[in-house]
C-alpha cells in the first residue's frame, strides 16, 4: 500500500469536489424549472410529491367512493367506498393559478373517448385551435377516458400527451395518463365525491 502524504492542495481539491457534490441536486432541480411566457416568474415542471395521505384529512366519509386532486403535489388520489382500494396516480394541473378551481365537486357523467371541444375563452386565447376533435382520435386533448365534474367544463381526463403529466399544463382540467385514467374510470362512479386542494 502506497503511503500518501495529506497536504494542503490534496484537502482542498477533496473539499471542492464534495461540494460540487453536494450541490448537484440543486442543478438538477434547476434544470426542472424552465420559464414560459406569459406567467410571472418561473414554474417548475415535472414535479410531483408522491406520499400516501389519509382520506380522514379530507373527507367525512368515502360512501361512493372520493377523489382528493392536489395541485401542488400534483398527484390524485382515489380511495373506494369500503377503502379497501387506494390508488395515487400523477396528474397535469393548471397553467395559472385563475385557471384552477379549487373545493368540492362530484361525478356527474363518465365517458369513454370523449369529444374535446375548446371553451370560447380557450377560442380566444388559441383562435388557430379546431372547434371540435372528434372522440378516439389520436390528437384529442381529453385522452381516451372523462370523468365530467358538476363544474361546468372541468374534467378528470386522459392525454395522449404524456410530457404533460407532472406539469402545469392544462387549461383548468386534471390529466392523467390514459392507462391511469381507465382504471380510474373503473374504479369511480357517478357520484364519487372530488376534492380539489
Amino acid at each position: 500500500m502506497a503511503n500518501h502524504p495529506i497536504n494542503r492542495r490534496g484537502v482542498l481539491g477533496g473539499a471542492v469536489g464534495l461540494a460540487g457534490l453536494a450541490t448537484l441536486p440543486a442543478l438538477a432541480q434547476q434544470s426542472s424549472t424552465e420559464f414560459q411566457p406569459g406567467l410571472s416568474g418561473t414554474v417548475r415542471n415535472n414535479a410531483s410529491s408522491f406520499r400516501i395521505l389519509q382520506w380522514q384529512d379530507y373527507f367525512d366519509n368515502t360512501k361512493g367512493g372520493a377523489i382528493l386532486v392536489d395541485i401542488t403535489s400534483r398527484a390524485l388520489h382515489y380511495w373506494s367506498s369500503d377503502q379497501s382500494i387506494y390508488r395515487l396516480y400523477p396528474t397535469s394541473v393548471p397553467l395559472t393559478d385563475d385557471l384552477t378551481r379549487l373545493g368540492r365537486t362530484e361525478v356527474v357523467q363518465k365517458v369513454v373517448n370523449p369529444t374535446w371541444r375548446p371553451t370560447a375563452s380557450m377560442l380566444e386565447r388559441h383562435p388557430e385551435w379546431p372547434a371540435e376533435i372528434a372522440g378516439g382520435a389520436k390528437d384529442n386533448p381529453l385522452g381516451t377516458r372523462a370523468l365530467y365534474l358538476s363544474w361546468t367544463y372541468y374534467r378528470i381526463h386522459g392525454t395522449h400527451d404524456t410530457r404533460k403529466i407532472g406539469r402545469r399544463s392544462s387549461s383548468g382540467c386534471v390529466g392523467l395518463y390514459n392507462e391511469h385514467i381507465e382504471e380510474l374510470f373503473e374504479l369511480a362512479q357517478v357520484g364519487t365525491q372530488v376534492l380539489l386542494i
